[in-house]
């Protein structure tokens, strides 16, 4: 593929999506072809399976449901428009990848290996060339955002489950630091975005 796959990551209140949204604005600043997309999402279908997996009325939703519902959502994304637009030779900026699902379902959930099986297709076709992970605990990002959003089945799993999440991020950046650029996410935006940008600048993604 000739473009290149920039994903962040991080716990929820973490700031990735404010900071996805500075990148995007740098690029076209820059007047480099880009495209801008979410997990689970991106596309109308996987869209629908969004709502699904974070309604709060799905509390019954089986860790192995789950698990499948964002795998299901993120063959039709890449097949839609990750990979199309990589062929393009376009930056792709996504916020959340196959990261949360190790984090949050193989090792939050106890998952393990079976996150990886059913993310078969997006492990052997479509891997990050770099992920961004804004390290700041659950305990400090929930702080930032006041609290979390009562309309947000993950959120509302509990500081516990978070806890294993920030631990299941850790583990999957040691297992793939090649590609993972750890940001420490206690600075304002602003300056958390320069060290963002100063390490993809240094790696020549742009």
């Amino acid at each position: 593929m000739k473009g290149k796959f920039i994903t962040f990551e991080g716990c929820e209140g973490a700031g990735k999506s404010t900071q996805v949204k500075k990148l995007a604005k740098f690029l076209a600043e820059q007047n480099i072809d880009y495209i801008l997309t979410r997990e689970p999402g991106g596309n109308p279908i996987s869209e629908q399976i969004r709502q699904m997996i974070l309604d709060t009325k799905n509390e019954g939703m089986s860790d192995e449901c789950e698990a499948l519902l964002y795998a299901a959502s993120r063959v039709q994304h890449l097949k839609d428009k990750v990979i199309p637009a990589l062929n393009e030779g376009k930056i792709v900026i996504c916020d959340r990848y196959i990261d949360s699902s190790f984090a949050y379902q193989a090792y939050a959930r106890g998952l393990g290996d079976y996150v990886k099986k059913v993310n078969c297709y997006a492990v052997e076709n479509c891997m990050p060339d770099y992920t961004i992970f804004i390290d700041i605990s659950p305990e400090d990002a929930f702080k930032r955002k006041s609290g979390a959003d009562k309309n947000d089945r993950i959120e509302q799993a509990g500081l516990e489950f978070h806890k294993k999440v920030y631990y299941g991020y850790k583990k999957t950046a040691e297992e793939y630091k090649d590609r993972f650029i750890v940001i420490d996410g206690q600075g304002g935006v602003n300056q958390t975005f320069d060290k963002i940008l100063k390490e993809l600048q240094k790696r020549q993604v742009f």
